[in-house]
């Protein structure tokens, strides 16, 4: 199953999003949230910023399991889309909870005017990954100069931060504008393709012949699948925030301790997914979940200077028409900080 390539949010969407917010503000923003917090069992809306994948492999886990309900939670998941904005639909009240693919969508968010803010991260590492073929191999991002990439056009700016951090001309390299399809690269119209190293489906057509440069040992270190709030739903229910949190925590723990039985988990709860595939990823999954950042600090492990270099390389390349966002808008620790004892420490 794919994923829009990069950030779901370009400045188009965002202005839309800001739109969305102010609409609702007008008519009781927070109305739902406070709803679903009136109740003896708070119901958790988690919006997606794409379709279900493996990607909430834990949070099916913690509800089959019943980590949410352990903390007078329930969860609803709500999938995104090419037409869902999941960033306004947590801005505006319509879902208390969010996960986006990439970490920039919430700092473009947050420069644009939405009250999001990061509170973990899903993945240690973005699976973003440049593809090549072992014949005509792209091991570092020197190795690009001279080369036809072929990248989705939303992906295009982490081509230019690549470079840019690498101190390549963007003159010195082809860009093409491609979708999801791989096949290009094993017909030669292409040097290089672009897409999530855990999307096994779309790479099965490279077989042994791939050869992969991912984005993070490239220079661009972003986090993938990120959970954020609103700064209303984290200052006046912390306590609902970090149960969620916790429960998605031990979730992801029970997954990585029980592979199959969470395979089976996620595939009885959205069938069209092919279980034998799953299978094959859920180790690479896990993987990109747990490392040695989490072996010493517990799952969902975040830095500020990391979210502080993001910040930094989206402004030298005038990503933030409004400005950079300041690292306290856009992430804290404080959630992760008060449930540090539920976070399981495996790498």
């Amino acid at each position: 199953m794919t994923r829009p390539s990069f950030f779901e949010m370009n400045r188009r969407a965002l202005l839309k999003s800001m739109a969305a917010f102010g609409g609702a503000a007008t008519t009781g923003t927070f109305v739902g949230i406070e709803k679903a917090f009136a109740q003896d069992t708070f119901n958790v809306t988690l919006q997606l910023g794409w379709l279900a994948t493996n990607g909430i492999l834990g949070e099916v886990v913690a509800d089959e399991k019943g980590f949410f309900a352990e903390e007078g939670l329930s969860l609803d998941i709500v999938a995104g889309g090419p037409n869902v904005d999941g960033v306004a639909s947590v801005a505006s009240g319509r879902a208390n909870l969010g996960q986006i693919s990439s970490s920039p969508s919430l700092m473009l968010a947050r420069s644009a005017g939405l009250p999001v803010k990061c509170i973990a991260a899903g993945y240690q590492q973005h699976p973003f990954t440049y593809f090549s073929l072992k014949s005509n191999p792209v091991n570092t991002p020197q190795d690009l100069v001279g080369k036809r990439v072929a990248t989705n056009g939303t992906a295009r700016i982490l081509l230019r931060a690549l470079l840019a951090t690498n101190g390549i001309s963007e003159d010195d390299v082809e860009i093409m504008v491609m979708g999801s399809d791989m096949a290009p690269l094993m017909t030669g119209q292409v040097d290089v393709v672009t897409g999530w190293k855990t999307n096994t489906s779309a790479l099965a057509v490279l077989g042994d012949q791939r050869n992969d440069m991912t984005l993070w040992d490239a220079g661009i270190q972003l986090y993938a699948n990120p959970y954020y709030v609103t700064d209303e739903t984290l200052n006046a229910h912390p306590e609902q925030v970090n149960g969620m949190i916790r429960a998605i925590a031990k979730g992801w723990g029970y997954a990585h301790e029980n592979r199959e039985e969470a395979v089976d988990m996620l595939v009885k709860r959205y069938p069209n997914m092919d279980r034998a595939k799953e299978m094959e990823t859920i180790d690479l999954v896990l993987d990109y979940s747990f490392n040695k950042e989490t072996a010493a600090k517990g799952w969902g492990t975040m830095t500020p200077e990391n979210w502080q270099a993001q910040i930094d390389i989206y402004d030298q390349l005038g990503q933030f028409e409004n400005g950079a966002p300041s690292l306290e808008d856009v992430m804290t620790l404080s959630v992760l900080e008060a449930i540090e004892a539920a976070r399981p420490k495996y790498g």
